[in-house]
């Protein structure tokens, strides 16, 4: 908690000392509004004429433009679709000039005077294996039913492996599901996909933005050894209130948002969304039998013709408070649910439930954007089958978080904390009729800073991490680091690296390809004292946590206005993984077992990182994978992976556990 306590006061220091560095100019900043929906305008670009000076919007619509000497300015705001705004302004020293912009739809342009936000985006900020994905890009690439769903355009992006109608598992880059974290508005979901795999549980409809960090994502996320997908929704219209029917042969949905408090010249407003989302895919994949039945009996044989038996049912809504200088506080709460009925043989059901409220906060008197999270949610799965025990696994969990940002002309200064609980219930029958039960309730203490540093033609965003994990008594300290290096104004080089750990593990082995049932545990504080190696050498165990490093390294090529290539090459490391034990046979706390060793009686095992199979690892793992998306002729981006021999090292793992078996006698 000293080290905690430390890590903050000198965060604090620091962003003073980067704050009185610029004292001597003045800032405009502000949010960018479309002016019909009145929801926050992505990616528009705020420049002052005759400068080099500007800032895009975020995902807040939030700009800021600081460093500006004293004096006389034009202040453009362009973006696409949207006529040009222009604004006479007078800036002063140490003055902070709040300007809200609302854009009017149109195709007036000062093409003169137009800049782009991506691009100079790509010049200014490391942006290491993000996608940025919008609605329009979802709903630009085919879709299974007519509905566009994050889920299906997730499968198009490099390095992602989905097993689609196999209970939507997302393999990224070589890590397994439960390594990948999922953020709703800032709270976590951990189980965003359905069975069926074709739909995940976001109303692409309501859906703002999705980043989706593939790998060496920095300081301000955490808790997750692989991959980060951070989603945003809209706020709902302020002016009118409107909603949205559809139906297709999978499903229907309802979308509905407006005002409840309309905006006034000199006041705030007050609005709403709700997204409902049903799947009748049980019924409807009935329609089909005619096409099953002119196979012939021998092709379609184990096909239930009665239809698929997958359902689901989704509610989302939000209710959002905006000030009227940009402040705003939304509360929000969800309800998913899926269904997976085989008659006579299994059935699955889950149900994911919660609620919370973010807020982003603009003091008159500072540069600093502050925003945060406090939210609850609920995970329960059940799996029952007709020869065996029902599997079941429940978690509750609470974040709470927020982040500080501080703006110096291209450079950044963000810091922050985060606090994360969760409780997991486990209960699962081996097949040795032994019955494994689980309850743990753990705490996470996090830290963070990073800073964005625009230097001539480079970029260097250094980050840190304190991750501290109360209930295993483990303090994980992850040093992140961003380059990139502009070469030419089209030609970019860029690399990343950073250290990551998590105690949340799977239900499942990592070894399963294929699994519908997707339980939770809390990493277990009853791990064995050594493991063995590949090479047959016993190692101690100093710590208890999944860990894993990153390396990612490559460039990025405009070719025109509209086509650009991204090539890179990566290597994660995982120093440690935990599994639960399938071939736990006795009881840890029985005498007779004292002499068996640790992989006949742990529950839990670690697992050495060359000894997984993950997904995309079980095809030839000596050739070099080539994966392309090519997105609406405007994203061409390539992605080297480079795997390991991991098969012939998995094939002595299995040797040595049956050399172990026949020593002991137990097969």
């Amino acid at each position: 908690m000293k080290l905690i306590k430390h890590f903050f006061i000198f965060s604090i220091f620091l962003s003073t000392f980067v704050i009185n560095v610029f004292s001597q100019t003045g800032t405009i900043r502000g949010f960018i509004y479309n002016e019909k929906s009145g929801e926050a305008e992505i990616g528009a670009t705020a420049f002052l004429k005759g400068t080099t000076m500007g800032a895009a919007s975020d995902v807040n619509g939030f700009y800021s433009i600081t460093k500006i000497p004293p004096g006389n300015y034009t202040l453009m705001v362009t973006s696409l679709g949207f006529d040009t705004v222009v604004i006479k302004l007078s800036v002063k020293a140490n003055e902070i000039i709040s300007q809200k912009i609302n854009l009017k739809e149109g195709a007036v342009m000062l093409n003169a005077f137009t800049m782009s936000a991506e691009k100079q985006e790509a010049k200014t900020e490391v942006k290491m294996s993000v996608a940025k994905v919008t609605p329009k890009e979802i709903k630009s690439i085919p879709s299974i039913g007519g509905e566009p769903d994050l889920a299906q355009y997730l499968q198009v992006l490099p390095g992602v492996t989905f097993t689609g109608d196999q209970g939507g598992q997302l393999f990224i880059r070589g890590g397994s599901p439960v390594q990948n974290k999922v953020l709703l508005d800032g709270m976590i979901v951990y189980n965003p996909f359905h069975s069926i795999g074709l739909f995940s549980v976001f109303d692409t409809d309501i859906l703002k933005s999705a980043d989706i960090y593939t790998g060496g994502f920095n300081a301000e996320y955490g808790g997750r050894i692989s991959s980060v997908m951070d989603i945003t929704t809209r706020d709902g219209d302020k002016n009118r209130i409107r909603g949205k029917v559809s139906a297709s042969s999978f499903s229907s949905k309802l979308t509905l948002e407006g005002p409840i408090v309309k905006p006034k010249e000199n006041g705030g407003s007050t609005t709403f969304v709700l997204s409902a989302k049903h799947s009748y895919l049980e019924q409807s994949s009935s329609l089909y039998e005619p096409y099953f039945e002119a196979l012939g009996s021998e092709n379609t044989k184990g096909i239930d013709t009665a239809g698929l038996p997958f359902g689901f049912t989704d509610f989302y809504g939000k209710v959002t408070l905006s000030a009227k200088e940009g402040s705003k506080l939304s509360l929000f709460g969800f309800n998913f649910r899926d269904k997976v009925n085989f008659p006579g043989v299994s059935g699955l059901e889950w149900n994911s439930s919660g609620g919370g409220g973010n807020f982003v906060l603009i003091p008159s008197s500072t540069r600093t954007l502050i925003e945060g999270v406090v939210a609850l949610s609920n995970y329960s799965i059940t799996l029952t089958e007709a020869d065996n025990s029902p599997r079941k696994s429940d978690v509750n969990g609470f974040n709470v978080g927020m982040d500080f940002t501080s703006f110096a002309g291209d450079n950044q200064f963000k810091y922050g904390f985060e606090v994360n609980g969760f409780k997991t219930n486990f209960e699962f029958t081996n097949p040795v009729g032994r019955i494994i039960k689980q309850v743990e309730n753990t705490t996470e203490l996090a830290g963070f800073l990073m800073y964005r540093w625009n230097v001539g033609k480079m970029v260097i965003e250094p980050g840190f991490r304190v991750q501290h994990y109360a209930s295993l008594s483990n303090t994980s300290y992850e040093p992140r680091l961003g380059y990139k290096y502009n070469i030419t104004n089209k030609l970019r080089f860029k690399t990343a690296a950073g250290m990551y750990s998590q105690n949340l593990i799977s239900a499942n082995s990592d070894r399963d390809v294929v699994n519908l049932f997707s339980g939770f545990l809390s990493g277990p504080d009853n791990l064995p004292t050594t493991f063995t190696d590949k090479d047959g050498n016993t190692k101690e165990i100093n710590h208890k946590l999944q860990k894993a490093n990153h390396l990612i390294t490559g460039f990025e090529v405009d070719f025109t206005k509209n086509i650009s290539l991204n090539v890179e090459g990566y290597y994660k490391w995982f120093t440690q993984l935990t599994n639960t034990n399938r071939n736990q046979v006795f009881n840890e706390d029985d005498p007779s077992a004292n002499d068996k060793p640790d992989v006949f009686k742990k529950e839990f095992i670690i697992v050495p990182s060359d000894e997984t199979c993950k997904h995309n690892e079980c095809e030839d793992m000596k050739k070099i994978t080539l994966e392309k998306i090519y997105n609406s002729l405007q994203n061409l981006s390539y992605e080297i992976c480079l795997d390991k021999e991991i098969m012939e090292k998995a094939r002595k793992s299995i040797e040595r556990m049956l050399e172990i078996s026949k020593k002991h006698k137990l097969i």
